[in-house]
């Protein structure tokens, strides 16, 4: 437990030094699988003073509280969510970054338009619907996660990342710090993007193009990176 306090605690901080958040905009969680708890930011607290014994243990299963002493995110239920519909989440990440909110607020998905999005999405970036106003009123955070799971329609996995219309977006990895980079991607493609259809609102690449960059890099062919480390790279 030690371990995994440590890492999302330094998930969150990166939250604000990766440019990501504004204030407290944004909060990172971490599971603990055989525990069946997740540790979450705790609410409103700054990045700058947030420790270790700040952050709050839940249950997956019941959403109590069984570790900490303030009140967890107040996005915590929908981080539980997606904790019990995809046991292969290891952590996920939720902020109000620039550019990935714009598409959010234009309720538009972030398309792939080039081998940077494809390198790390097997596929657009999915917005949800709107909530509706009885969604809104009650249970709030429980019917943001559960619009994520209609959006992503059984698969997690291909793209880790999804657009709440008028909100922003929530990404996901093996852990807390997979799931910050996601988001971290999820930012650059969003701007990138931007520009792209500032340019030329028609961009589209070659299909063949956005295939090749997705499998190199994930899927039983891939090839990208060295998995025995910096050694086996200077051994060729």
């Amino acid at each position: 437990m030690r371990d995994l306090l440590r890492e999302v605690l330094e998930a969150n901080v990166r939250i604000a030094t990766a440019g990501l958040a504004t204030l407290t905009w944004g909060n990172v969680s971490g599971v603990d699988r055989g525990a069946g708890v997740y540790v979450i930011k705790p609410s409103g607290v700054p990045y700058a003073s947030l420790r270790e014994e700040d952050l709050v243990t839940v249950e997956i299963e019941t959403g109590r509280v069984v570790g900490g002493s303030l009140k967890p995110s107040v996005d915590s239920e929908t981080h539980r969510i997606l904790y019990q519909a995809f046991p292969g989440i290891g952590g996920i990440t939720h902020t109000h970054s620039t550019h990935a909110v714009a598409f959010a607020q234009a309720r538009r998905e972030i398309p792939v338009l080039g081998t940077t999005h494809a390198d790390n999405f097997d596929g657009p970036i999915p917005v949800t619907r709107d909530l509706t106003p009885a969604e809104c009123a009650e249970n709030y955070e429980r019917n943001t996660g559960l619009v994520i799971l209609d959006v992503l329609d059984g698969d997690a996995d291909s793209v880790p990342a999804a657009l709440v219309a008028s909100h922003g977006p929530f990404t996901w990895g093996a852990n807390a710090t997979k799931s910050l980079e996601a988001s971290i991607v999820c930012e650059e493609v969003a701007r990138i993007a931007i520009h792209t259809l500032a340019l030329n609102p028609a961009a589209q690449p070659p299909e063949h193009l956005i295939r090749r960059h997705y499998t190199r890099k994930h899927g039983p062919g891939s090839y990208y990176g060295n998995s025995a480390g910096p050694a086996a790279e200077n051994s060729m």
